[in-house]
């Protein structure tokens, strides 16, 4: 049966004619707005080690996290054919051009490794690092990860992210210019927004010449900024049940394109980082099936709005 939203496993699928699984890598990377070349302290809702799994660190070579990271999703995933090198934590576009020629070539000479993935920031990217991607795509998959998280310069702001929504639409344009896939990940329930605000967002980001998509709802991890912000203001945020995420993210879909892969709708946090886990220690297969299931049960589907 067709599934009443675009998938990106399904994409992906399509495109390249199996399972493609990505392998995650951290190379080390900082941030612009932790180094204090924009910014110090980072995005105030942000611990990076708990977005990324436990064989995925630094002192590990990529060669090493590819090993671990394959033989860990063998066990998972075992129709996965080929392996995506996906560099996810910070901004991996954050060094010199030479530098990251050198740790995609690494990644890339995997016998198993059929492409790369890169999560950055729209002001860590420029037209030559964009040119070599391009480049690179000739011979391999290639995606580009944008955190934007708001379509909102007030809420930017406030979360500390140290860019405008103007700059990321730039960058998410150059990168499609060059035919390499592009997602754009938001982040839903930020400090300030209110439903009809992210509701909003859909039209700009429909506007925008993206692949796919990635959302998760805000969860609150221990230590950062935004604890303490969230336990002095908690009028300020948008919590959603599960139920209730469900229900809007229906919402949601009805309004997005129905070309917009989605590679993913909620996020998991491991318990030890959060206060309280108010949905459960619920996996990502079974929200996806309870999504299939809000949608089945309302008769919707992506672009129903449109």
């Amino acid at each position: 049966m067709k599934k009443r939203y675009n998938s990106f496993v399904g994409y992906y699928k399509s495109k390249y004619g199996s399972r493609l699984q990505k392998i995650v890598i951290d190379a080390g990377f900082s941030c612009p707005n932790r180094d204090g070349f924009i910014a110090f302290g980072g995005c105030t809702y942000c611990d990076n080690n708990a977005f990324h799994p436990s064989y995925s660190t630094p002192d590990k070579s990529i060669m090493q996290q590819m090993e671990e990271g394959m033989e860990f999703h063998r066990r998972r995933y075992r129709r996965a054919t080929g392996y995506i090198a996906y560099f996810q934590p910070y901004s991996n576009t954050y060094a010199p051009l030479e530098r990251l020629k050198e740790l995609y070539t690494e990644a890339l000479s995997h016998p198993d490794v059929v492409g790369i993935a890169i999560g950055t920031r729209p002001d860590c990217i420029d037209e030559e690092k964009l040119d070599y991607l391009a480049e690179l795509s000739r011979e391999h998959i290639v995606m580009v990860e944008y955190g934007i998280e708001s379509c909102f310069d007030v809420t930017l702001e406030r979360i500390n992210r140290g860019h405008t929504f103007k700059q990321a639409a730039h960058a998410v344009r150059m990168t499609a210019e060059r035919g390499l896939d592009v997602c754009a990940h938001f982040i839903l329930g930020l400090p300030g927004e209110s439903r009809d605000m992210m509701l909003e967002s859909t039209s700009v980001i429909n506007s925008l010449p993206l692949t796919s998509l990635k959302f998760h709802q805000l969860q609150i991890i221990k230590g950062t900024r935004m604890e303490r912000e969230f336990e002095a203001h908690p009028e300020d945020f948008v919590t959603f049940t599960l139920e209730e995420y469900l229900d809007f993210f229906v919402d949601i879909l009805e309004r997005l394109r129905p070309e917009l892969c989605i590679e993913r709708f909620a996020g998991e946090v491991p318990p030890r980082f959060v206060k309280s886990t108010p949905w459960g220690l619920i996996r990502n297969v079974e929200l996806l099936r309870l999504l299939e299931k809000r949608l089945e049960e309302r008769n919707s589907w992506q672009g129903k709005l449109l």
